[in-house]
């Protein structure tokens, strides 16, 4: 596994700084965390996380605090100076693609099944390493794959443009709940200056899609590479012939899906579907819990042990 410089320690403290300032303007504001959470949106787990400093928020996360709290945007700038993942580990197969990461002017990817690492969510992260592996190792990957997304999230960040296939959208990984929120996650960075989500609907007919997927690379030095993956290794090409076939199949592709207005309204109405399905499967839950709620006292009258009953005799009546 390969290692990023830095300590873990500073990390931690300058985390917990963040969580200690957000804390006192909260308090200041007189809200509880739930309070915030409320109005952010979002569940109050994450406020409590980021004040304690074990959660790395985003910077909508801060901005929306900011406005909230009248901070006259110290949390955006505090964000903005830490080094919110000085210690990371990527495997060791992974290692140049993050390094390629930390340089890239330009990003283009195409991407199908599952969302691309620098648009995943936390939690979406965390259910497909969690197949793989447990424990520290699980969080560790977690945190190494959150760690390439801050540089793409910051304002000025290299241009980044994606087209989806639509079963990245379709593919649940997780819970539907879960899916809703990267839905919507997807939506909040595609709003970025930077950042352009086109999604390629499975219904397009005539829409041309490469075999697989893949990311196009450009340097500052103006070296170009084609990158994929097969199941643990990546693949890296400079060949100019094979990056200027690519890059034309893909410019095609983007110029034949819909746009990134109309591609944001397919994913919105994906993560409508989701949230539907997530509010009847909490309904079904409940009933199912009344239902064995009812079970229960059915099978506990039953077998509570029973005590015949003193009925009084009937009176003999005198001669």
């Amino acid at each position: 596994m390969s290692r990023r410089n830095g300590g873990a320690e500073s990390g931690a403290s300058t985390a917990a700084v963040f969580g200690e300032v957000l804390r006192h303007f909260r308090e200041a504001a007189l809200l509880t965390q739930e309070a915030l959470a409320r109005q952010i949106p979002c569940d109050r787990s994450h406020v409590a996380r980021v004040e304690a400093g074990t959660r790395v928020p985003q910077d909508a996360f801060a901005k929306s605090c900011d406005e909230l709290l009248c901070t006259g945007g110290v949390l955006y700038r505090l964000w903005g100076r830490i080094d919110w993942y000085p210690q990371v580990e990527h495997p060791d197969w992974f290692r140049r693609r993050a390094e390629m990461d930390e340089e890239a002017v330009t990003l283009r990817e195409y991407q199908e099944r599952v969302i691309p690492g620098l648009l995943q969510t936390a939690d979406y992260a965390r259910a497909l390493f969690s197949r793989l592996v447990s424990g520290e190792e699980l969080e560790e990957r977690v945190r190494a794959r959150l760690s390439r997304q801050q540089r793409f999230l910051t304002g000025g960040g290299p241009l980044y443009l994606v087209v989806l296939d639509e079963s990245c959208l379709r593919n649940v990984v997780g819970t539907p709940g879960l899916m809703r929120d990267q839905c919507a996650h997807l939506l909040d960075v595609g709003r970025r200056p930077n950042i352009r989500i086109q999604v390629a609907p499975a219904d397009r007919l005539g829409l041309f899609r490469p075999s697989g997927s893949m990311s196009l690379i450009e340097l500052p030095d103006g070296h170009r590479w084609v990158y994929s993956e097969s199941l643990d290794r990546g693949h890296f090409s400079d060949d100019p012939a094979l990056y200027a076939r690519h890059s034309h199949s893909y410019d095609v592709l983007r110029a034949d899906a819909p746009s990134a207005p109309e591609s944001a309204a397919l994913i919105s109405d994906v993560m409508e579907r989701y949230e539907h399905h997530e509010e009847a499967r909490t309904e079904r839950g409940e009933v199912d819990q009344k239902q064995l709620q009812r079970r229960q006292r059915r099978q506990l009258h039953r077998n509570s042990p029973r005590f015949p009953r003193n009925r009084p005799r009937a009176r003999q009546q005198e001669p």
